[in-house]
């Protein structure tokens, strides 16, 4: 499904940063747009962009992760880490719809004309709307709620790594 070593180096633990990076920005990036409609313009097409990369990074790093944990000493906490892992895909799922519906709606209800007041006000684009309200707290949810899931799968990774204070290393591969 994806790389499992690169470089002869488990692959895991270099994609998990790539995810707790693209997670935490496209968190940071969906309440922004639905606060703002002046950051959406900006970021125009980038947030579901983003949020699609984040859908993608997910499951390679899941499979990466999976890979990985058949090849070290099985313990409580590498189990527990794992099944956390897989818990982050319903949340990137979030993000990306939430980062989709964001832009769709701003280029389809956004582009609705606005007084003039508005618009000079900086308001442009998705007017303070029940839509928008229910944008916002919505992109909170999913934005804190993903974020909270990264912070305690890496939590439980970190534990099934270090908790003992040793690092429990990788079982002796045999050829045959």
């Amino acid at each position: 499904m994806g790389p499992t070593e690169i470089n002869g180096i488990p692959a895991h633990p270099l994609l998990v940063h790539f995810v707790v990076v693209l997670v935490s920005l496209t968190a940071l990036v969906l309440p922004a747009c639905a606060l703002w409609p002046s950051v959406m313009r900006r970021f125009g097409l980038a947030p579901p962009v983003l949020a699609l990369v984040t859908l993608a990074a997910v499951p390679l790093t899941t499979h990466a992760g999976e890979w990985l944990a058949e090849r070290v000493n099985e313990n409580a906490l590498l189990e527990r880490h794992t099944e956390m892992g897989n818990g982050l895909l319903p949340w990137a799922v979030g993000l990306f719809v939430m980062a989709t519906a964001l832009w769709w709606t701003y280029r389809h209800v956004g582009t609705s004309p606005t007084p003039d007041a508005n618009r000079s006000a900086g308001t442009s684009g998705m007017r303070a709307t029940p839509l928008r309200i229910a944008a916002v707290l919505l992109s909170l949810v999913v934005a804190v709620g993903a974020i909270v899931q990264v912070y305690r799968i890496g939590d439980s990774g970190a534990k099934a790594t270090w908790g003992s204070g040793v690092l429990t290393l990788p079982v002796a591969r045999t050829s045959t």
